[in-house]
C-alpha cells in the first residue's frame, strides 16, 4: 500500500488556540456563549457587517436553524442546485421542503441563474444558492428574481468566509447566510459553523431556536427574570473550547488567506500550459469575484482521465479526491423523481472534477511534487 505522503488537507494550528482553550479552562465556562464565543460574534459581525453572527455547533446546524425560520413546511419547495453538500438539502427536506434542483453553470459551478426562474412556483418558499469553492454566485440577478417573486434567499456560503462578488461578502447578501468552519475549511475548529443573519427580524427568534426553544439569551441580558420555554428548538451552542480555537484562527485570517492565495497562484501558474495542452479546466474566477482561496481543482476531459489522474498521484503518495457525486442521481434524489439526464452539466463536472492537496501549511515543495507529478501525466485519448 502506497503511503501518503502529501494529504489533501492537514489541519493546522494558526496562532494561540491552545493559549484560548486554556483561558476558556479557566474562565470554568467551556459550555456555550462563553467568552471566546463572543470575540467570535463581535468580530465576524464588525468584519462583515452583519447585524447578528451566532455561532453553531456545524452549517448542517446553521442550515436547520435556516429551515426553522423560515417556517419551512411539508409541501413547500426550495430551489438549491444539485451539486453541493447533502446538508444543503438535508436541513429542509427535514422541515418537509421538497428539494427542486437545478443545474450549476459550466464556468462557476455554481447555480444558474438562468435557469431560476422557470423552477420557481407558488410552492416555493426558498432560494438557496451555494458559493462554489468561495466564487460569488450571481447575487444581483438571483435577488432581484427573489424580490419579484418575494421569496427568501438562504446562502449556503460553506466555501465562502471573506470572498466578494462585486465588492461586498459572501453571506451578506441573503436574509439568511450560513457558514462552516469544518477541518477542510480555511478558517477551523474542526466542527462549527455560523448563522449570519442579514434581516434584524430573524434575530431574537434565532437566539430562542439555538437555546432550545427558550428565551435564556434574553435572561441572561437581564431582559426577563427567568427563562423558559416558549417555541421550538434544539442545542445549536458549540462549546466555549471549540470558540477559543476558532477565535485564534480568526485573529490570523489574513496570514491565512494570504498564504492560500500563494498556494492557489502556484497551481494556477504551475498547471496552466500543461491544463490548456490537455484540455484540461481549471477554475474560473470572474473578474467581479474576490474568491477567498477555498480549494483548486481540475475538470479531466473524461470521467476515466479523472480516475486515472488520482490513481497516477496516489501511486506517488498524493492524496487528491473527487467531490460532489449529484443530489438528484442519489437514493434520495430518485425518491423525489429525479434520475440521470436531468441536469447534464451537473452530472457532467462531477465525473471528471479532481480536488487538488490544499490547506494552510502545504509547503512548497510538497506542492511542487503534486504538479511535477501532475505535469508527467500524459491523458489518453
Amino acid at each position: 500500500m502506497t503511503e501518503i505522503v502529501v494529504h489533501f488537507n492537514k489541519p493546522a494550528l494558526a496562532g494561540r488556540e491552545f493559549e484560548y482553550i486554556q483561558q476558556a479552562i479557566n474562565d470554568a465556562q467551556i459550555s456555550g456563549d462563553g467568552r471566546f464565543t463572543k470575540k467570535c460574534h463581535a468580530l465576524l459581525e464588525v468584519e462583515l457587517g452583519v447585524p447578528k453572527v451566532l455561532l453553531t455547533t456545524s452549517c448542517t446546524h446553521a442550515l436547520e436553524m435556516a429551515a426553522l425560520l423560515l417556517e419551512i413546511q411539508p409541501g413547500d419547495e426550495v430551489i438549491l442546485p444539485s451539486f453541493t453538500f447533502v446538508s444543503t438539502v438535508n436541513a429542509f427536506v427535514l422541515r418537509g421542503a421538497k428539494p427542486v434542483f437545478i443545474d450549476i453553470r459550466p464556468d462557476t459551478l455554481n447555480l444558474d441563474e438562468r435557469l431560476l426562474e422557470q423552477r420557481i412556483t407558488a410552492r416555493t418558499r426558498a432560494i438557496l444558492p451555494v458559493h462554489y469553492a468561495g466564487v460569488g454566485c450571481e447575487m444581483e440577478t438571483i435577488l432581484e428574481i427573489a424580490r419579484q417573486h418575494r421569496i427568501p434567499v438562504v446562502e449556503d456560503n460553506a466555501h465562502g468566509l471573506f470572498g466578494k462578488y462585486r465588492g461586498q461578502y459572501l453571506g451578506t447578501y441573503g436574509c439568511l447566510a450560513t457558514q462552516s468552519f469544518h477541518e477542510t475549511k480555511n478558517l477551523t475548529c474542526g466542527e462549527g459553523g455560523a448563522l449570519l443573519i442579514n434581516d434584524p427580524r430573524y434575530i431574537e427568534r434565532a437566539e430562542i431556536l439555538r437555546e432550545k426553544g427558550t428565551n435564556r439569551s434574553r435572561f441572561f441580558r437581564g431582559q426577563v427574570d427567568k427563562y423558559t420555554w416558549v417555541d421550538v428548538g434544539s442545542s445549536y451552542l458549540p462549546s466555549d473550547i471549540l470558540a477559543a480555537f476558532l477565535y485564534a484562527q480568526l485573529e490570523q485570517r489574513h496570514i491565512i488567506q494570504a498564504r492560500r492565495q500563494q498556494i492557489w497562484r502556484s497551481y494556477e501558474s504551475g498547471l496552466s500550459d500543461w491544463a490548456f495542452k490537455h484540455e484540461v479546466h481549471l477554475p474560473y474566477v470572474p473578474a467581479d469575484c474576490q474568491q477567498p482561496y477555498h480549494m483548486f481543482y481540475l475538470i479531466m476531459p473524461s470521467l476515466d482521465q479523472r480516475q486515472a489522474l488520482i490513481e497516477h498521484l496516489h501511486s506517488r503518495g498524493i492524496q487528491a479526491v473527487f467531490h460532489y457525486l449529484p443530489l438528484h442521481t442519489s437514493e434520495m434524489g430518485r425518491k423525489y423523481g429525479y434520475g440521470p439526464g436531468d441536469y447534464p452539466v451537473t452530472e457532467q463536472t462531477s465525473e471528471r472534477l479532481v480536488r487538488l492537496p490544499f490547506y494552510n501549511t502545504l509547503d512548497r515543495s510538497d506542492q511542487e511534487m503534486v504538479i511535477e507529478t501532475i505535469r508527467h501525466f500524459r491523458p489518453s485519448w
